[in-house]
């Protein structure tokens, strides 16, 4: 294996917000997709961010995870702003702290289920043989153990979805973006996915951000950011669990 990039954050003891987005502001072309927005997230926080198309959430998400930097304004993890970290250093915060979960799985295809949710152990520097134990074990959650050996183009779009929640649960991230994480599965996957994910947030403390338009999704996290037209419109809620 190469030589593993670590990603070291800033001391917690610090008393810097975990995660925290201030006063970001995004522009394509002519069009603002956001405009100052701001968001605190704990660790044990899961939050919803919803709105209508082109509202911007899932650049905010983007924002958040470090994959895309703002015109203005920071996101900081433990105090420290993702935008001054060297590019080797972002995708090993990606790789090592960070979980995703897209609409579309996004899986390499030329690597088999099992291949695809141990890859980012493997770069981690996790051995073959165990990386690939702790693979089985979230496929096994995600009932689809029985499709390791498949490669994505053998799968349902469901099945290789359930497979992507796998990989991103797999490396035990301290925050999990999920943008659409659903979209493409029927209702009782769609719960399954959702169960799992906010039991990661309960038992490890973890925490979740999540892009949807569906109101039942929704409903699992705890607090909902509302957008519209790239603004918060209206504060985030509590909403008793």
């Amino acid at each position: 294996m190469n030589q593993v990039m670590e990603f070291s954050p800033a001391p917690d003891q610090s008393g810097a917000p975990f995660l925290q987005a201030r006063g970001l502001r995004v522009t394509y072309g002519m069009t603002r997709a956001l405009d100052g927005v701001e968001v605190t997230i704990a660790r044990g926080d899961s939050i919803a961010i919803i709105g209508s198309s082109g509202s911007g959430k899932s650049t905010l998400l983007h924002c958040l995870s470090g994959l895309v930097t703002p015109d203005e304004g920071q996101v900081c993890l433990n105090g420290r702003d993702l935008s001054t970290l060297p590019d080797a250093k972002r995708s090993a915060l990606r790789r090592q702290r960070f979980g995703f979960v897209f609409q579309f799985g996004h899986l390499v295809p030329e690597l088999t289920a099992l291949e695809n949710v141990s890859l980012n152990l493997r770069l981690n520097g996790t051995g073959r043989k165990p990386a690939e134990e702790t693979a089985r074990r979230w496929l096994q959650d995600l009932d689809v153990v029985d499709l390791a050996g498949r490669r994505p183009g053998e799968m349902s779009g469901g099945q290789q979805q359930r497979v992507a929640v796998a990989r991103a649960l797999a490396t035990d991230p301290d925050v999990i973006f999920a943008d659409e994480p659903t979209g493409a599965l029927d209702s009782a996957n769609g719960e399954l996915v959702m169960e799992l994910l906010t039991r990661q947030v309960r038992d490890r403390h973890c925490a979740l951000v999540l892009v949807t338009h569906d109101d039942k999704i929704a409903a699992y996290a705890e607090r909902e950011l509302v957008l519209r037209d790239g603004r918060m419109a209206a504060p985030t809620t509590g909403v008793p669990r």
